[in-house]
């Protein structure tokens, strides 16, 4: 890492000019992943001085890590205010469907991005702790949600590990599979149409796997 430490205009320590980067970053991290991504690259895309960079991200680990948390962040909100909106358990997984859904359509670089947290940078494991804690309170949010409609009797007994990660599938990996996904759809991915027809399905696959039958 070169010497650029210099003293940095104040704009380009300022919080909003850190907002930029961890937009800037999220984008090039989701489209070349964490090895193909340089501090210099990110600098150059923002538009700051590799030193305002350092500033605020001392190392490319920390810059990543703060990138995911800040995604985590946003499904924890959203699913959070879903949760206390809804009335029964179902319902309760369609809000937090539509919300997971409306967090990935915000940002198309969030999918992939999340989709690579999952296995790269396994030889240097990035300073992720605080994404990581940030995960499992999302999905603690929505099993304790699955569990207490299983125990209402209004969902059937399932296993939930399985049904989160069925949940993810439908949602942050069909959002992920780019030129694929849209082969396969044989439309744009992120078109409103096709967004709607997800939320649908999602929505209706879900409900009829786990509501109770009388």
């Amino acid at each position: 890492m070169d010497d650029e430490r210099n003293d940095e205009p104040e704009a380009e320590s300022s919080p909003s000019t850190r907002g930029k980067i961890l937009e800037t970053a999220e984008s090039l991290f989701a489209r070349f992943g964490f090895a193909g991504v340089g501090m210099r690259a990110v600098a150059d895309s923002v538009g700051v001085s590799k030193s305002a960079l350092f500033h605020h991200f001392p190392t490319k680990r920390a810059l990543w890590a703060a990138v995911l948390e800040r995604s985590m962040l946003e499904f924890d909100v959203r699913i959070s205010a879903a949760a206390d909106r809804a009335g029964d358990a179902l319902e309760r997984m369609t809000l937090c469907i539509e919300a997971v859904i409306d967090s990935l359509v915000e940002n198309p670089a969030r999918a992939p991005l999340l989709l690579r947290s999952l296995f790269e940078v396994e030889d240097e494991e990035p300073d992720d702790a605080a994404a990581r804690d940030v995960l499992q309170r999302v999905l603690a949010r929505v099993a304790a949600g699955l569990e207490g409609g299983i125990a209402s009797g209004e969902i059937r007994p399932v296993s939930v590990p399985h049904t989160l990660q069925t949940l993810i599938g439908m949602t942050v990996f069909h959002f992920a599979t780019g030129e694929f996904g849209e082969d396969v759809l044989g439309a744009p991915l992120y078109s409103a149409a096709e967004i709607r027809k997800r939320k649908e399905h999602v929505v209706s696959f879900m409900d009829r796997a786990l509501r109770a039958t009388a």
